[in-house]
């Protein structure tokens, strides 16, 4: 497990951040019948329950875009990947299969509302990650998204540079069918008030899907 550090920067601008990073050993595929099973009930019952204009008003959602307008971003232009996958589901647009550990990601983020980094350990640089806010000066290759105009967003960082945002992932360590090490962070503006929930069902779900062992958990703040 990598230590996780708070930026001063990031401090004197957020408070009541707490972050929670689940690293394990995984088995990761293109793509898991089951996985997909879960994942179109759960869109499903999503759409039935929610509208477009609520999505802001679910707490970890909500909070995430205080912090963004905190820093200086527009949340409605960078929007957070949470909120992003809830509107393409009430757009009735299909969730993008992509592979099996992003895949699940994605559905703890739907049914939490929370943002969720996912990245491959073995590519991380360094023992430290930090929590940091990007500046003008960073480049940034979002995933399937070239690259992304970061400054003001909340960072992690490697001994290489940015790895995440709640907007987006990088390249440089996102996960592949090869990933068999995983470091997934859930983002906490909301003070982490479902944390529980949120760590719960990852945990069985990567031991379902993705045959996760050796699971550490980290609570950060």
């Amino acid at each position: 497990m990598k230590k996780i550090i708070l930026s001063e920067t990031f401090r004197n601008r957020i408070t009541g951040f707490r972050g929670v990073a689940l690293s394990c050993s995984v088995s990761n595929t293109l793509s898991d019948p089951g996985l997909w099973a879960e994942i179109d009930q759960l869109t499903e019952s999503f759409a039935s329950t929610h509208q477009v204009e609520d999505i802001n008003k679910r707490k970890p959602i909500q909070t995430t875009r205080q912090a963004y307008k905190l820093l200086g971003k527009d949340p409605n232009r960078y929007r957070p990947s949470a909120e992003s996958l809830c509107r393409r589901i009430l757009k009735e647009k299909s969730l993008y299969r992509i592979n099996t550990l992003v895949d699940l990601i994605n559905l703890v983020s739907i049914q939490t509302g929370y943002s969720i980094g996912g990245f491959d350990e073995s590519r991380i640089q360094g023992d430290t990650l930090r929590l940091d806010v990007g500046t003008a000066e960073d480049v940034f290759q979002g995933i399937g998204r070239g690259v992304l105009n970061i400054e003001g967003l909340p960072l992690y960082r490697d001994a290489e540079g940015g790895i995440g945002t709640p907007t987006s992932d990088e390249e440089r360590t996102k996960l592949t069918p090869e990933t068999d090490q995983l470091l997934m962070i859930i983002n906490g503006y909301d003070g982490g008030d479902g944390f529980e929930e949120a760590v719960a069902l990852s945990k069985d779900l990567l031991i379902r899907y993705a045959e996760a062992t050796e699971i550490e958990t980290l609570y950060f703040e």
